[in-house]
């Protein structure tokens, strides 16, 4: 079937609840010809609904976040892990700090609101904001690890007080907690529940300083313009809503800092929509709630594609009024609709209920079923078809190395006087007069939807082989497959897919001399590379008895992208692994000269790669399972049945004797850019491993070689 092709880009900045909701529905019904990217800092968004609960203690910060991997991964979209910094409505495009720029042809704002307070001196050195969650959430699960202690909350609103409340009910008196506001303490809550609240405050032994300003925060106290001084341990901003600084330079109609949209959620440029606490709706202006982000949802998602060209624009009409569930620190709430509602136990239940059900959105969303398979179909099929899931990216889609050593023992060999070496090590050896270089090639299909960070892993992989033979990365020739799209999106696309590659050649010292680019039904990528030897080649040969089995990075990329594709990983442990595959080789490698033998692990897994260099030295090994280091998240899902497409056949080919247990599977799992494996004398281990550590690896010994044949034995 002839794939249709892309040809607009839809960004989405900022991952807050209008874009969680309109992501969700965007899976289920995606407009056909729409590249979707969304940009956010974090790998999950919090839903504030539910923090003064997660303060208090009811629930785990897990609880509370939409995990936004699993979310655009469901959305068809492409994650950027980046903050945005400005925006160019005349370029269209989102600069994203430590990223670049990223072009839209339509583009939408939700970045919720800060309560960060940069003008109050010694607030951003000793304060935390309330909102953006994360730090927060953090600081706090610390301070009451070490004990707790006095807090005071900047900002006597309904956030404040319930936060102050929350602080209060998770310390259990081992700290005073105190509210300090520079008006009347909830100002904008009705007499009954202001009363209310007061009483729910004495309850908790909460101090009130109304009518007063912050003149300093300091490391344990925050002094007053009385001159009081109250004691905190930690200072904590909920002073209101500030927009995010940036906003005001990108040129769009602002009121107070906040986007100006109109009924229809469209900003002063028609390419740019906005929606939730970060715009202000100047038809029917509301206040900041996170209610009227939520029955935004599905009219930003109607024009949004109608801005694409898929239909007509509506105008979104927000409630006048609406019920307000106010949490009092215990599992007790107030209600609260036009200035009456009760409190009790029941309405907390009935507010859990409310916040579990938008999170359970979230939380049960399934792979989008893939094409159907014919009722008649020939023998071995549906084994191939691993039960539905599909082809893994990365390394996890190589051929196996029982298929590929059968081919290669075929193939007959042939002499050059060029040629030192052939098939067989990381790369091959070729002699040019005085010069040696190494040459190696590498392609993989696209594992990550963001071309730049998937070019960019791809080229490190690629540069692994020439690492690991010692030599000195020179020049790469580039072969791309774009999926079919119009001519626009392909010049965006290239860009992307070129600075990615660019980049990580630049840090090696080396530089792109060409290639080919074709259009295919997918992305994926290949580099063919030359190094430069200057000394002597690093080989999988040259293990000897007795030496140690060092691992510089670890195991685990192959199971954890092969759970992402189908929602299965933690999207914050999918975020901590391409963080480290970003990562250059080049100083880790430079601290390897002079091993015994050297290999990079990739396709074949550990248990692969240690059997080449076993037969290619000689000897066996000892690998100590406990002493394998793994990526978070990664063990925890080959326990429950997560696996790449290749690991199984990895598991047939590896040289492994004995009794092997269900923990040895992380060895069959195939890496893409994944660490080096060194034999090493044991007398250089400790200057080794601390030049490793230098270098930003994270290296592990895992076992030693033995006398005997080319296999593995576990301990």
């Amino acid at each position: 079937m002839t794939s249709l092709p892309d040809t607009r880009d839809l960004v989405f900045v900022g991952g807050g609840h209008a874009h969680a909701l309109v992501l969700r529905m965007w899976g289920m019904n995606p407009l056909t010809g729409v590249r979707l990217t969304v940009i956010d800092p974090q790998a999950a968004a919090p839903y504030t609904g539910m923090l003064p609960g997660h303060i208090a203690g009811h629930y785990a910060r897990a609880d509370l976040d939409i995990d936004l991997v699993r979310l655009a991964r469901f959305a068809g979209a492409r994650l950027i892990m980046g903050r945005a910094v400005a925006m160019d409505l005349a370029a269209q495009v989102v600069t994203v700090e430590g990223y670049g720029a990223v072009p839209y042809d339509v583009a939408s704002v939700d970045v919720g609101i800060t309560s960060d307070m940069p003008a109050l001196a010694g607030f951003a050195e000793h304060g935390v904001a309330a909102k953006p969650l994360g730090r927060y959430s953090t600081e706090w699960a610390a301070f009451l690890e070490a004990g707790g202690g006095d807090v005071a909350v900047i900002g006597g609103g309904l956030a404040g007080v319930e936060l102050a409340m929350a602080m209060a009910h998770a310390l259990g008196g081992r700290g005073q907690v105190s509210i300090i506001e520079r008006q009347a303490l909830l100002a904008e809550q009705s007499p009954r529940h202001q009363r209310i609240l007061r009483s729910e405050l004495a309850r908790w032994n909460v101090t009130l300083h109304e009518h007063t300003e912050v003149a300093e925060v300091r490391s344990d106290a925050v002094l007053l313009s009385n001159g009081t001084l109250v004691s905190a341990a930690m200072t904590v901003g909920a002073a209101g809503a500030r927009p995010h600084d940036w906003l005001a330079g990108t040129g769009l109609a602002l009121k107070d800092g906040f986007i100006r949209v109109d009924e229809a959620l469209r900003t002063s440029d028609p390419n740019v929509f906005a929606c939730g606490d970060c715009c202000h709706q100047a038809p029917s202006p509301r206040p900041k709630a996170g209610v009227y982000a939520v029955r935004a949802a599905p009219v930003l998602l109607n024009n949004l594609r109608a801005a694409l060209g898929a239909g007509q624009v509506k105008p979104f009409r927000p409630q006048k009024t609406f019920l307000k569930l106010v949490s009092l620190g215990d599992k007790r709430a107030l209600a609260d609709k036009g200035g009456f509602g009760p409190k009790g136990a029941l309405m907390w239940q009935w507010k859990d209920h409310i916040d579990q059900k938008f999170m359970n959105m979230f939380r049960d969303l399934k792979p989008m079923a893939g094409p159907a398979v014919p009722a008649d179909v020939a023998d071995g099929v549906l084994e191939e078809l691993g039960g539905g899931k599909p082809l893994c990216g990365g390394c996890g889609a190589k051929v196996a190395a029982g298929p590929l050593r059968a081919a290669l023992a075929n193939v007959t060999p042939t002499s050059h006087p060029d040629l030192v070496t052939g098939p067989g090590d990381d790369a091959a050896i070729v002699r040019m007069g005085e010069v040696t270089q190494v040459i190696t090639t590498d392609h993989l299909r696209a594992f990550w939807e963001d071309p730049k960070v998937f070019a960019r892993i791809t080229t490190i992989h690629a540069l692994g082989d020439i690492f690991a033979m010692g030599a000195r990365p020179q020049t790469a020739l580039v072969n791309l497959t774009l999926p079919r799209m119009s001519p626009r999106l392909q010049e965006r696309r290239l860009a992307e897919v070129m600075e990615g590659i660019t980049g990580a050649l630049a840090e090696c010292g080396a530089a792109l001399a060409g290639g080919h680019t074709t259009l295919g039904a997918e992305l994926s990528l290949g580099l063919t590379l030359t190094g430069i030897l200057d000394g002597p080649a690093r080989t999988k040969a040259g293990a000897r008895v007795g030496d140690a089995l060092i691992l510089t990075r670890p195991l685990g990329s192959g199971v954890i992208m092969a759970a992402e594709m189908q929602l299965a990983a933690d999207g914050r442990d999918v975020a901590a692994l391409l963080a480290a595959q970003v990562e250059p080789r080049m100083a880790e490698a430079e601290a390897l000269r002079g091993v015994n033998a050297l290999t990079d692990v990739t396709g074949f897994g550990l248990g692969g790669h240690l059997g080449e260099m076993l037969e290619a030295s000689g000897c066996g090994a000892v690998i100590d399972l406990d002493a394998v280091p793994a990526y978070a998240g990664a063990r925890e899902l080959l326990a429950r049945g997560q696996k790449s497409s290749l690991h199984d056949l990895n598991r047939t080919a590896a040289p492994i004797d004995g009794l092997i247990p269900p923990e040895a599977e992380i060895l069959y799992d195939p890496q893409t850019a994944g660490g080096f494996l060194a034999a090493v004398p044991m007398a250089d281990v400790p200057a080794l491993m601390a030049a490793l550590r230098q270098a930003g690896a994270q290296p592990a010994v895992i076992g030693e070689c033995v006398a005997g044949p080319a296999r593995i034995t576990l301990r």
